[in-house]
């Protein structure tokens, strides 16, 4: 997760809640509900609104996330008409700042992908690299449910490894399997990538890639029971929050790997045909 507040996220928030309370007392209010300790820090409206965050973030990065959506709440979910400004234009900056760190604004001050950021924005960096816009919404899909809607999530774990799998099986032109189960795509990748068990000769390496067989495994089974794509009435459990989160986490772990791979085999493609050339 996010080791502290941003700095830069902290400025954008507190440039518009300061100017959208623009009272002292008003600020100080909303931040004690919200959680937020200590005392108030002693400067002007905008700057004791981002000095707040990046305290609090110091001491309980966390926590500092749940304050943060408590502060937005009235601002972003309400229709109380403080100050003439643009409000519309104040909601796309504070989207657009939060995005920049993977995280998302959700209805009753909820701040999605504070729990997930590190695997979610190294894989979100992989996705750009590699302009594959199928996986990239299905990643934006996960980790904004995981909280709200938890077999969604699932769902959107065990998608985004498929699509990842039948985006490298055809940019490779490999035959797709009979069963597009998220197991057998993942089959045909890891056979073409090299990484089924069997064909790495070093035991622990071995034990980390059956791992991953095992995630595909595990990912597509709780999908079938449980995930929102099967309906509520084949569930055999309540999925909760923490379950959906293993599950992306898992899946997020799985492809970055295997996107890691990719991009490896891409560049040694590059570099082979740079050395054909240069020798031709």
């Amino acid at each position: 997760m996010l080791t502290e507040f941003p700095r830069p996220l902290a400025s954008i928030v507190g440039e518009v809640i300061g100017d959208y309370y623009y009272n002292h007392q008003a600020i100080e209010t909303v931040f004690y509900e919200s959680g937020a300790s200590g005392s108030a820090p002693e400067e002007s409206c905008v700057h004791k609104v981002a000095t707040w965050l990046v305290r609090e973030g110091q001491a309980d990065p966390g926590k500092s996330f749940e304050i943060l959506g408590k502060v937005l709440e009235e601002f972003m979910d309400g229709d109380i008409a403080r100050h003439c400004f643009d409000k519309e234009t104040s909601i796309q900056r504070i989207n657009s700042a939060l995005e920049q760190y993977g995280l998302a604004y959700g209805f009753g001050g909820k701040i999605y992908g504070a729990s997930i950021s590190t695997p979610s924005r190294s894989l979100g960096d992989m996705l750009k690299e590699l302009l594959i816009s199928e996986i990239n919404d299905e990643f934006d899909r996960a980790y904004k449910s995981v909280d709200t809607d938890p077999p969604s999530a699932v769902t959107a774990a065990c998608a985004i490894v498929e699509a990842m799998c039948k985006s490298y099986i055809a940019e490779h032109a490999l035959t797709l399997p009979t069963k597009q189960t998220i197991k057998d795509l993942w089959k045909v990748v890891a056979k073409h990538m090299k990484l089924s068990p069997e064909r790495v000769e070093d035991e622990d390496l071995k034990r980390i890639l059956s791992g991953l067989t095992s995630i595909t495994d595990g990912v597509g089974s709780l999908r079938t029971h449980a995930g929102s794509a099967h309906g509520q009435a084949k569930r055999t459990y309540r999925l909760e929050p923490r379950h959906a989160r293993l599950a992306v986490h898992s899946a997020h772990t799985l492809c970055l790997f295997a996107m890691e791979t990719w991009q490896s085999e891409r560049g040694n493609s590059r570099q082979r045909d740079r050395t054909e050339t240069g020798s031709s």
